[in-house]
């Protein structure tokens, strides 16, 4: 058996001290290293602590839905919000297949996604989740989760209610078909405003054709009398010189050269009667036509007519019109804005001492245009740039809406044509309106053909 060698400091109580020492020193480094190391291991603690806090005050007080799956689509994590809407706690949530979660329809769809999720997020999804008080539609963001090497590991899912926006959303347009319909009927209102300023002019106009029908009828009535009386005595039958006295009696003679007159006269009166109803039921109608052509000279005419009928001084007009001039829109409605253009020039001109109107229309390869100019003091300049804006009006309270050239302004716009107001250089005011022109296929192939000629 060997020797047991050993070691004895009692020889040598120096090394024995210092042995000592260093042994000490080591046992305080690695007791600071372990206090150091409690203490980070407490600190990453807390702020594990604190994240996870954060990270759970934010799930809870999302108010879209947040379900974390793994590829197999079973559900690892959830947030409040799918406990309420489903009525299931967390706990009993986790470990589920998420498809079991789904309506029967939108199961598939979620096997869909899965797959897709490989290749690129899903967006504004719709599927319908079982709710504990019936079926929740959401609409539901997807994206894939990445392990640290960059694989799939999962799927995040955010979905949002869409019974609240569908609400907001029947809202916002019942809003703006509750806007649209005021509108229109600010549109109606003002133009049964500018019908009813010149119904006394239409009157007196209507009257003139019928007062004249009237009269023709009453002859054509004495004319049916004599005539009945005539044959009567023919069915009688009487002698010759009876019914030649007969005759020259009751001038029958002059009454049958006079009958085509009087038909032809009650005809002319009926049509202009016609004509004056058509353009007024034209005017007053809120009905939306398809855009036609249409001759605009007609339109010009009419309302120029309704409105010097209707006005209370004497105004000088002088009409600068081509022979013939068509325009595409909706009569109507333009017959509505020249109106207004007119009816406001003459409004301006009722402090001067003599009223006069200028209007000139025209016509280029792309368009009609139109021009008023009045014999006004014009506009301030401050009021130029407002007298499109709704409600706006230099007239006194009570004698304007304020809507006429606003509305004019958008039937225009609508139309694809412009509406302008500037003041003229020799003064009053200068409105300009532009439509679009719509040639006709032979005309438009006669533009394009070379002359041979």
């Amino acid at each position: 058996m060997a020797d047991k060698k050993s070691y004895d400091t009692t020889d040598n109580p120096a090394l024995g001290d210092e042995a000592w020492v260093s042994v000490i020193q080591k046992m305080d480094e690695t007791y600071a290293d372990l206090v150091h190391y409690q203490i980070e291991i407490e600190q990453k603690n807390l702020e594990l602590e604190q994240t996870q806090g954060f990270l759970d005050s934010v799930q809870s007080s999302m108010s879209d839905v947040l379900i974390v799956c793994d590829k197999q689509g079973v559900i690892q994590q959830v947030n409040s919000a799918l406990e309420q809407l489903t009525g299931v706690q967390a706990e009993s949530l986790i470990g589920r297949a998420f498809v079991e979660l789904v309506t029967l329809p939108y199961q598939n769809k979620i096997t869909t996604i899965q797959h897709q999720l490989r290749l690129q997020p899903v967006r504004d999804c719709e599927v319908e989740l079982l709710g504990h008080q019936g079926v929740v539609p959401l609409a539901m963001n997807c994206t894939p989760r990445k392990d640290k090497r960059g694989r799939m590991a999962g799927m995040v899912m955010v979905g949002r209610p869409l019974g609240e926006l569908q609400k907001a959303y029947k809202e916002l347009n019942k809003t703006h078909a509750e806007l649209k319909l005021a509108q229109e009927r600010l549109i109606q209102s003002e133009k049964m405003a500018s019908l009813g300023r010149l119904v006394a002019g239409v009157a007196h106009e209507l009257n003139n054709p019928i007062s004249f029908v009237y009269g023709n009828m009453h002859a054509l009535q004495r004319y049916t009398e004599k005539l009945v009386t005539y044959f009567n005595a023919v069915s009688e039958n009487r002698s010759r010189a009876e019914l030649r006295e007969l005759r020259e009696s009751l001038r029958l003679d002059k009454a049958i050269k006079d009958l085509n007159s009087l038909v032809e006269g009650t005809m002319e009166g009926a049509d202009r009667v016609r004509d004056i109803v058509r353009d007024l039921r034209q005017f007053s109608s809120c009905q939306e036509a398809e855009k036609t052509r249409f001759d605009f000279n007609h339109v010009i005419k009419t309302a120029l007519h309704w409105i010097i009928k209707e006005s209370n001084r004497p105004v000088d007009v002088e009409l600068n019109l081509p022979d013939q001039l068509m325009a595409l829109g909706h009569s109507g409605q333009i017959h509505q804005v020249i109106v207004n253009l007119i009816q406001n020039a003459v409004d301006a001109m009722q402090q001067q001492p003599q009223a006069r109107l200028e209007l000139s229309a025209g016509e280029t390869a792309k368009l009609v245009w139109f021009t008023i100019l009045d014999s006004g003091p014009g506009l301030p300049e401050e009021h130029l740039s407002r007298v499109f804006d709704p409600f706006f009006t230099t007239k006194p309270v009570g004698e304007g809406t304020g809507l006429g050239l606003s509305i004019s302004y958008g039937i225009i716009s609508e139309h694809g044509g412009k509406l302008s107001i500037h003041n003229h250089p020799s003064g009053g005011v200068m409105v300009r309106l532009e439509l679009p022109k719509l040639l006709d296929p032979p005309e438009q192939n006669a533009k394009l053909e070379p002359d041979n000629d």
